[in-house]
């Protein structure tokens, strides 16, 4: 019995390792809704063996239950899991499924279909070497098919195969199969695809996804199966590349160690390489390579690696180690490309979270120079990204970054937008290269700062920000708070709406594209005021919580005051002393806070004021007496 035991011990031991070194391909499958990608999928799974009898029962029952196949197996079922998905018929998140056959292992990604959740395809997308891209015989090329063609080729992925799908609903026709790939081909070509390849199919009958059909006699091309197996993946290319490790985390189990963790992105390293960390530019020398199974005399893209460096020099998270003699690139301003992935609008001007790698910093778009027409390649006009929309774009950071262009490096060229309210994902992008003022533009020093300015005048500077909707108060409650620190002899400048747009904001309109716009111009007025020792007061709707913190992160912690004139909005609109709300609600004034456009109320203001308790000068009190606790008035 032992050596029976051994026996299968040894042969299990021999499958793991035959499955060890195989070669790993992702790919996904994508299309336009119900173009057959999820039961494509699960009639993968299924002819490669990798579903359980307890699988196969399940989805028996559940094709009695849910399927649309006549009570013949549903292969969709097997992939779609959610049940909105099952009910609805539609793909709504990316499935990753893993199978396996005797010559590679496979991750794939089933993508969703449906408009709505391009995002999610964008995301199954992003690290795949093959896109499988169903089309419907029926139906032929749609615009989402040239979407998802078109986001294919924006993130690099070299390999695509047009998978026809549902021929035997089309009489398996060779005239249908040529007709769209000439309609397919001339689309491709003109957005740079070369390698295409083409296979008429039917994911439900089975017809040439692992045995060739026996009713397209004509077609002497590749099965799917046969052509995953055989295509030609880029690891060696991935090696070759220049070194790049996106720190992770500092590694400090003890005073005696201090090792840089992170997986390698591409390139290779080993013990006594010159390495530079950035954007510091500090350099040193390698000293070992530790992993799980010790250290390690070289390491390749794709392993999990901590390196220890033989110089004591500053390194943190989303710090990028590069080999000395090809570092990457350091810029703060750069051209992307942009997919809008939210149902609200990106807005130039606002500031996102940008995540690249390891490293998340603040990023506004400055300038949005043209949107992609994806069934024409037009490039049209657009002052804002609407949700699956495709823009080239010119975007600023809050500090340098380490980076290489998306076409060199997809690791350290692709990144991600996050909403900072609700910490979403809701855009992606891929850098093309540094504008060339990120790198001509330098801070210039001053000997006289912040705080010799503020000295004298016998105040702390800072920024009282009013915000509430119109009719609140704001102007007033401001004016009067301005008076009195005048009169007792310290040094202001009110910022006032209506009066700022009359000069520096004059080009602006009412539009949220524009609100925002005129937000980010007067923090950045208010900013350099603050620095000129100034204690700024402002007064503007301010409607976006965003803009509000992006005018609190523009100063120091505690040099904003952010105050809320919290009035109803009832009681605003009887006020009305411009006639604004009559307008609005006559339809003679768009956009406009509290009626047809939101206002987003202060969650967390240093200072609530009800002005329907208190009277402006009561409220102007309570402003100059919060200013007096946190130290602002000196003199």
């Amino acid at each position: 019995m032992a050596h029976v035991s051994e026996l299968i011990a040894s042969d299990i031991d021999q499958y793991l390792k035959l499955h060890e070194h195989k070669s790993l391909l992702r790919f996904i499958t994508c299309g336009s809704v119900d173009d057959g990608k999820s039961t494509l999928i699960g009639r993968l799974l299924y002819e490669s063996k990798m579903l359980f009898d307890d699988q196969l029962a399940a989805v028996e029952a559940d094709s009695k239950k849910f399927g649309t196949q006549g009570g013949e197996i549903d292969f969709a079922l097997l992939v779609d899991g959610l049940a909105a998905e099952r009910e609805q018929g539609i793909t709504i998140d990316v499935a990753y499924r893993f199978f396996s056959t005797e010559k590679r292992k496979f991750i794939v990604a089933d993508t969703p279909g449906h408009e709505q959740y391009t995002r999610n395809m964008v995301t199954g997308a992003s690290n795949a070497d093959v896109a499988i891209l169903m089309v419907d015989a029926r139906k032929g090329i749609l615009t989402q098919s040239r979407r998802h063609s078109y986001i294919v080729s924006l993130l690099g992925i070299r390999h695509i195969v047009v998978a026809i799908n549902k021929m035997d609903l089309v009489g398996y026709s060779e005239t249908t199969f040529r007709e769209i790939v000439a309609d397919y081909m001339a689309f491709a070509g003109r957005i740079g695809i070369s390698d295409v390849t083409f296979i008429p199919m039917s994911a439900f009958k089975g017809d040439n996804i692992v045995a060739p059909s026996e009713h397209m006699p004509w077609y002497q091309g590749d099965t799917l199966m046969q052509f995953l197996e055989t295509v030609e993946i880029d690891e060696a290319d991935h090696e070759k590349a220049a070194f790049r490790l996106p720190v992770q985390w500092v590694n400090r189990p003890n005073l005696d160690f201090r090792g840089f963790a992170g997986t390698i992105a591409s390139g290779k390293i080993k013990p006594g390489d010159r390495i530079r960390v950035q954007p510091s530019g500090r350099e040193s020398t390698v000293a070992r390579i530790v992993s799980m199974d010790g250290d390690l005399p070289e390491a390749v893209a794709g392993q999990s690696i901590t390196l220890t460096l033989s110089d004591e020099i500053d390194i943190s998270r989303g710090d990028v180690i590069s080999t000395a003699e090809g570092p990457a690139e350091i810029a703060d301003q750069f051209e992307c490309t942009i997919t809008w992935m939210h149902e609200a609008p990106l807005l130039p001007g606002r500031n996102y979270l940008l995540k690249i790698g390891t490293r998340t910093v603040t990023a506004s778009v400055t300038e949005i120079k043209y949107q992609v027409n994806v069934n024409t390649l037009e490039h049209t006009a657009a002052k804002t990204l609407e949700l699956n929309a495709i823009g080239v774009c010119n975007i600023s950071l809050d500090r340098p970054i380490a980076f290489d262009p998306y076409a060199q490096n997809r690791d350290t060229g692709g990144f991600i937008l996050i909403d900072r309210i609700s910490n979403n994902t809701i855009g992606a992008g891929l850098l093309h290269f540094a504008l060339r003022r990120a790198n001509n533009i330098h801070m210039q020093h001053v000997d006289v700062d912040k705080a010799a300015r503020s000295a004298s005048k016998g105040q702390k500077s800072c920024v009282l920000w009013f915000t509430g909707l119109s009719g609140a108060g704001k102007s007033s409650i401001a004016n009067l708070v301005e008076k009195k620190l005048h009169a007792r002899g310290h040094h202001t400048y009110l910022l006032d709406g209506d009066n700022v747009r009359h000069g520096l904001n004059k080009d602006l309109g009412f539009t949220d594209a524009h609100r925002v716009e005129n937000i980010r111009r007067v923090a950045e007025v208010s900013k350099l005021m603050v620095d000129a020792g100034l204690i700024v007061i402002t007064a503007f709707i301010s409607p976006f919580r965003s803009e509000r913190g992006m005018a609190r992160n523009l100063v120091e912690d505690n040099e904003f005051i952010e105050i809320y004139v919290d009035t109803p909005l009832e009681v605003a609109e009887q006020r009305d002393v411009k006639g604004l709300y009559k307008k609005a609600r006559s339809g003679e004034l768009n956009n406009f806070t509290g009626i047809d456009s939101p206002y987003e109320a202060p969650v967390q203001p240093e200072l609530r004021i009800d002005t329907t308790t208190l009277s402006v000068e009561e409220s102007a009190d309570a402003v100059i007496e919060e200013l007096s606790k946190r130290g602002i008035l000196l003199g």
